[in-house]
């Protein structure tokens, strides 16, 4: 959070809101890129190497099946982005002169899915010193690398940085790793196991929704704001989601890091019920205290993390962190359908967000102006959070189901 508080304050000087809009559009860009690149089987890799916990033979097949799966997928896609960089430019930047940074992003792309793959397996193996020393590592040399080519060449420099900077983290993340007793380089890479290859599709298929509909609903959205309201006001909205982003991410991460492999160990629904309520207990009072504090302080937080460039946002506060604490909410019992292995119910619920936010913006734009880009964020999370508790816990057979592949 402090390295993200930092960038944000240099992005905002060095490149402004048009700036911050075609940063927002590459970033959706490489979560696409990535999550293509990774085969999008992380989620199921820390699932299955946790439910595995007792058994490191089959961790260690899942690795390499996994490891092979995502040097496949990576290397392709980034020739795909190498011979085609022009054409990305021009789709997700609107300038074939920024060709260049999906140059730098296929040369990394390989690297960087490895190091999600290696941090889905220390999250599965719940080996949290190392992993938050990774994740801590990453933060400041995204810091130092994007700090700093943002420095010297603005917009491109931010823009070539965001592509390389993981890329060089998954050298810190590989040696912690090999300082362990339980993994080997060549663990990373081997033959594939078909029922490991099976489990990790249905995954994949759950966390390429995620991936894909969520960017793209961005990226519209972006758009729409862009080329009605002007690509300043893309900047504006996109600097508010970023301060979302930044303080989510303080919980996000511990849900990832604790919730996920919790629940594929849990057996019982008596056991989830509790583990639900004391996740709750925790998670709603820091998210309602956390979007009162800086919907309180958010003069003085434009002023401090941006410029006073970025004034116009501050009529997006009050239904952005509203819709925060419904995403947080909704996002608790989201993670049971990734943690279960809840394929339909998932892609279903994640692709109806996306285009409810979509559809909700387009219509509220129409009547309320700016802001309600903000207001479609929080109707979109109340209604999702109602969705995935009806397909999740809202009934005993659909509770009972949560428990069926297990006995």
């Amino acid at each position: 959070m402090a390295t993200a508080l930092v960038l944000n304050k240099i992005l905002a000087v060095y490149v402004g809101p048009m700036g911050y809009a075609s940063i927002g559009q590459f970033q959706n860009a490489m979560a696409i890129a990535i999550a293509f690149a990774s085969g999008a089987i992380n989620s199921g890799v820390t699932k299955v190497t946790a439910e595995n916990f007792d058994n490191e033979m089959r961790q260690r097949s899942l690795w390499r099946t996994a490891g092979t799966l995502t040097l496949c997928a990576s290397a392709f896609l980034a020739l795909f982005i190498m011979l085609f960089r022009e054409s990305l430019a021009k789709f997700f930047l609107n300038n074939e002169a920024l060709s260049g940074v999906f140059g730098w992003l296929a040369v990394s792309l390989v690297f960087i899915s490895l190091n999600a793959l290696l941090l889905s397996i220390l999250n599965g193996k719940k080996d949290v010193g190392r992993y938050v020393i990774s994740n801590i590592m990453g933060s400041f040399l995204g810091l130092a690398v994007v700090g700093l080519l943002t420095w010297q060449y603005e917009v491109y420099g931010a823009l070539v940085a965001l592509s390389v900077y993981q890329a060089v983290t998954f050298f810190a993340t590989l040696g912690l790793c090999l300082k362990t007793n339980w993994f080997k380089i060549g663990d990373l890479f081997g033959k594939i196991d078909l029922k490991h290859g099976r489990t990790l599709a249905k995954f994949a298929f759950m966390a390429l929704t995620t991936s894909i509909v969520a960017p793209l609903s961005q990226l519209f959205v972006r758009t729409h704001i862009g080329e009605r309201f002007g690509w300043a006001h893309a900047g504006y909205w996109d600097a508010a989601w970023r301060i979302s982003t930044i303080y989510l991410t303080f919980v996000t991460t511990t849900l990832s890091l604790y919730w996920l492999p919790r629940i594929a160990e849990i057996r019982s629904w008596a056991e989830l019920r509790r583990e639900i309520l004391a996740t709750y207990k925790i998670v709603l009072p820091f998210a309602v205290l956390a979007a009162l504090i800086i919907y309180l302080m958010r003069d003085y937080i434009v002023l401090i993390l941006f410029t006073p460039e970025f004034y116009p946002m501050r009529s997006l506060f009050s239904w952005q962190m509203a819709g925060d604490v419904m995403k947080l909410g909704s996002w608790v019992l989201a993670f049971i359908m990734v943690g279960k292995g809840m394929t339909i119910e998932f892609v279903l619920t994640e692709t109806l967000a996306a285009v409810i936010f979509s559809l909700l913006t387009l219509l509220f734009t129409e009547y309320f102006g700016f802001r309600a880009v903000a207001m479609a964020h929080f109707y979109t999370y109340l209604v999702y959070w109602i969705l995935v508790y009806t397909v999740t816990i809202s009934t005993p057979d659909r509770r009972q189901r949560l428990f069926r592949s297990v006995s």
